[in-house]
């Protein structure tokens, strides 16, 4: 009888589907070998999380036996080990775009790489294909533990950056991830600034949509371009006129209205045919 040795990857699949049929029967809920995981990290304005399946020691010598040197390695066990950043940012000196990567680790004695891969579906170590690495970071691994466990650790976090740390038997390896938080926070401040008009103009509309409090409507209009004249609010305000019955200024403010909106594909598309209308029928109105 002839025998074929199966690959981790498929031992490990093997395992998981029999232990869903297992559970579709009714079997009973018992503890997975390695457990899943999940770690995360608020750094300055963005969100970094690494999810992975947590193997155990059990008595075992990992790295160089276990886990064989210079081979990759999905850095975790069963499905790739995923790192999840919410913006664009820098691991280990190297530029990378906001997204989701498949971590693995290739061990050496002296020396390890840690790879960043677009394969975040692959499972098991079979499933790492080179082509699709997007960033490569040699670090060298320092003394720690003992952990019994294999466990993911954000350290030394500002508002700038942190360190990745991957901790398992005697073992730690440590990746730095920077992110350019003050960038992000200064293009926060202008939007804000520069969207500052809209509360009022948003309460001047309210009250103009909704029958409410005429002058009230027109003091946030007024306010409004006060901090930032725009087609929007101007053409609040020549509504808001033409309903006090003031035509003259009603005209000019949606005048006002149609020249800021030049060029803007909203105004454009949606509104600059409603604004000459009424423009149109306030001009009749004061004639008759």
């Amino acid at each position: 009888m002839r025998f074929t040795r199966l690959s981790a990857s498929m031992l490990s699949a093997a395992l998981a589907l029999s232990a869903g049929v297992a559970a579709a029967q009714g079997a009973p809920e018992l503890p997975a070998p390695s457990p899943k995981a999940r770690v995360e990290q608020r750094v300055g304005l963005t969100d970094i999380s690494v999810d992975y399946s947590s193997p155990g020691l059990k008595g075992r010598s990992v790295f160089g036996q276990l886990v064989p040197y210079d081979r990759p390695w999905r850095a975790g066990a069963n499905a790739a080990t995923k790192l999840t950043v919410s913006h664009d940012f820098v691991f280990g000196g190297q530029a990378v775009a906001a997204g989701s990567y498949a971590l693995y680790a290739i061990p050496g004695k002296t020396q390890w790489t840690i790879v960043l891969n677009t394969s975040t579906d692959a499972w098991g170590n079979d499933g790492f294909d080179k082509k699709k690495d997007v960033a490569h970071v040699t670090v060298k691994p320092v003394a720690a533990g003992p952990r019994e466990r294999l466990t993911y650790l954000f350290s030394n976090t500002s508002d700038e950056g942190t360190r990745l740390d991957l901790e398992w038997d005697k073992v730690r390896v440590s990746v730095p991830i920077q992110v350019d938080t003050k960038r992000m926070a200064l293009a926060n401040i202008e939007k804000a600034v520069d969207d500052a008009w809209r509360p009022q103009m948003n309460a001047a509309r309210y009250l103009l949509e909704s029958g409410g409090d005429l002058d009230k409507a027109l003091g946030y209009a007024d306010g409004s371009i006060q901090v930032k004249p725009t087609w929007w609010n101007e053409w609040v305000r020549a509504q808001i006129l033409a309903k006090k019955g003031r035509s003259d200024e009603a005209v000019a403010a949606a005048t006002k209205a149609t020249e800021l909106g030049a060029g803007d594909r909203v105004f454009e598309g949606f509104f600059k045919a409603d604004v000459q209308k009424a423009v149109a029928g306030w001009k009749t109105k004061k004639k008759a």
